[in-house]
């Protein structure tokens, strides 16, 4: 039998509802947990739970059974190095609340199209790679000012902010790594406050997309790449990275993460790691390092 593990079992209210603490305490009844006392870091909204345990999978298995129902995310990790100190984090679906690629597939008259490719690369059903390719030729004509109109529907998943500038202000690097284009990363980059991003990027000729995307294209393992890269400069060890994001082809950078974290995922994604936030906005990847309300930056 494994040694029990100094543990923490996070529990975060979805947007929109509340986890009381008579709620709370009727969970931990029916799951056995009853002797443990809940530190709130939120009130009626997000609360830890410490505990030593060699099942941390069926101790949130237990969590998850009592509060069936309930729109409450959690997530159950060692205690160990719980605040990171790098965060990588996808764009599409993720920091942002559209796929810029769908987006500007409008333009050429053909979103449904491309949105159902983008659907099945994000699911893992087809190649990333393939996929992107096969995506962007079909936006052939397209102009920049068309990707700048693009940039003004951008609308930023509820909490972006907040985690990033939250999380910098304590000394962490963030990074957005993203298999989209530097047309895009750019401006969310800046509009959220990334200290730097990585993307693909799109051939022009005379400010108009060619079709084409210029190599290499960072796809599945470029964004785990990214994140090696990043915290081999920094000289930090893997638990001191977190990172989050929705798609197949960010499974390779969960798995490198001290802390992957599937955020609103597609099923492949969501099954594949360790945690995920399904109900919860952005602010969740903050309680669930620990920060308490008053030490969020922005909420």
């Amino acid at each position: 039998m494994s040694k029990p593990v100094p543990s923490v079992v996070t529990l975060v209210a979805g947007s929109g509802t509340t986890l009381d603490g008579a709620t709370l305490r009727a969970a931990l009844r029916e799951a056995g947990l009853e002797h443990l006392q809940p530190d709130w870091l939120a009130p009626d909204h997000a609360a830890d739970l410490f505990i030593e345990s060699d099942d941390l999978a069926g101790l949130r298995a237990r969590l998850t059974a009592a509060l069936a129902g309930r729109a409450v995310d959690i997530v159950v990790q060692p205690v160990a190095r719980r605040r990171k100190k790098l965060l990588v984090a996808d764009m599409d679906s993720t920091m942002i609340e559209q796929e810029c690629i769908d987006e500007l597939a409008d333009f050429a008259g053909i979103r449904a199209h491309v949105a159902a490719i983008t659907a099945q690369a994000m699911a893992g059903e087809i190649d990333f790679e393939a996929a992107l390719k096969a995506r962007v030729a079909l936006l052939a004509g397209l102009r920049l000012e068309q990707i700048e109109t693009v940039l003004t529907r951008l609308t930023l998943t509820p909490g972006a902010r907040a985690l990033v500038a939250t999380m910098r202000a304590q000394g962490a690097r963030t990074a957005l790594v993203s298999g989209g284009f530097t047309q895009f990363t750019q401006h969310v980059a800046a509009r959220i406050g990334f200290d730097e991003a990585f993307a693909n990027r799109l051939a022009l000729a005379d400010g108009v997309l060619t079709g084409a995307v210029l190599e290499p294209v960072q796809g599945r393992a470029a964004k785990r790449a990214a994140l090696d890269d990043l915290r081999a400069r920094l000289g930090l060890p893997r638990d001191a990275t977190l990172a989050i994001g929705d798609g197949a082809n960010d499974l390779d950078m969960l798995a490198a993460a001290g802390l992957g974290v599937a955020f609103r995922a597609k099923p492949k994604v969501a099954a594949a790691v360790k945690a995920r936030i399904d109900h919860g906005d952005l602010t969740a990847l903050l309680y669930v390092q620990g920060y308490r309300a008053e030490e969020i930056i922005g909420a």
